[in-house]
């Protein structure tokens, strides 16, 4: 199995945020987790999405379940 990463900008770009959003998010500590390898960052989003896939406002889908 291959484990994408995404940039900043890709990232921003897929979930219609700014960039500068992103590295407040990074600075503060919310949001997705990153890798930083030589100044670079990138995102491994799918288990962040995951875990973010409501039904309601106050209950989660089930880990694989479809809505």
């Amino acid at each position: 199995m291959s484990v994408k990463h995404l940039n900043q900008g890709q990232l921003a770009e897929r979930w219609g945020v700014s960039e500068a959003t992103l590295e407040r998010w990074r600075s503060k500590g919310i949001g997705p987790v990153f890798l930083k390898l030589q100044g670079r960052v990138a995102y491994r989003i799918e288990a962040y999405e995951a875990e973010s896939l409501r039904k309601s406002t106050s209950e989660h889908v089930n880990a694989g379940g479809a809505l």
